[in-house]
């Protein structure tokens, strides 16, 4: 009986190093798209790094069930696990966000977007810092044609959440640049 818990127990190692180099497989598939340790240098791809834990499990999920729709995070997250869910999101959340503006700040455009960012009311949900909290995602330091994009698709009624629609209701173009301008620049903590 003695050699039987012995075998048991040398097999421990191998399942959790296959465990581990799945893992890794699943980071570096993250990093290849989301950038080096999830701050994204591709246009139009978010940044996860810093991202609130809950916020990334929730938005896994929703790609890997196909209730939010990506050609490319659908087929992804098809048949990832919950618990590859969970590691994944709790990885990334320790990740130190960065800004990645594209540019120099605009001193009118952070105006105007500090502004609106104090009028619609977006820290009320992301936090006076815009860092995110919960399922509310991380603003601050995201990338500038991302939240651009989100925030017209919201608008237009393309994603699937009716408090984004509401508060960004009648707000016109420009004021999206500049409020998307506004927070990719905020200091993400």
């Amino acid at each position: 009986m003695l050699s039987l818990r012995r075998g048991r127990w040398v097999l421990l190692p191998a399942a959790l190093f296959i465990s581990t180099a799945f893992s890794q497989d699943k980071l570096q598939l993250c990093v290849s798209c989301h950038g080096p340790g999830g701050n994204s240098v591709s246009a139009l791809i978010p940044s996860i790094a810093g991202q609130p834990k809950l916020f990334m499990e929730n938005q896994l999920v929703l790609f890997r069930e196909g209730i939010r729709k990506s050609p490319v995070m659908t087929p992804l997250m098809a048949g990832v696990s919950d618990k590859e869910i969970v590691a994944l999101s709790e990885h990334f959340s320790k990740q130190p966000a960065k800004v990645v503006s594209s540019g120099p700040a605009d001193p009118s455009l952070m105006r105007k977007g500090a502004q609106l960012a104090k009028k619609l009311r977006c820290g009320v949900c992301h936090l006076s810092d815009f860092s995110g909290q919960k399922q509310m995602p991380r603003l601050a330091g995201q990338r500038e044609d991302y939240l651009g994009s989100e925030m017209l698709a919201y608008r237009a009624s393309q994603r699937p959440d009716t408090t984004m629609t509401a508060a960004l209701y009648g707000v016109k173009d420009d004021e999206i640049k500049a409020l998307a301008h506004f927070l990719s620049r905020s200091a993400p903590r």
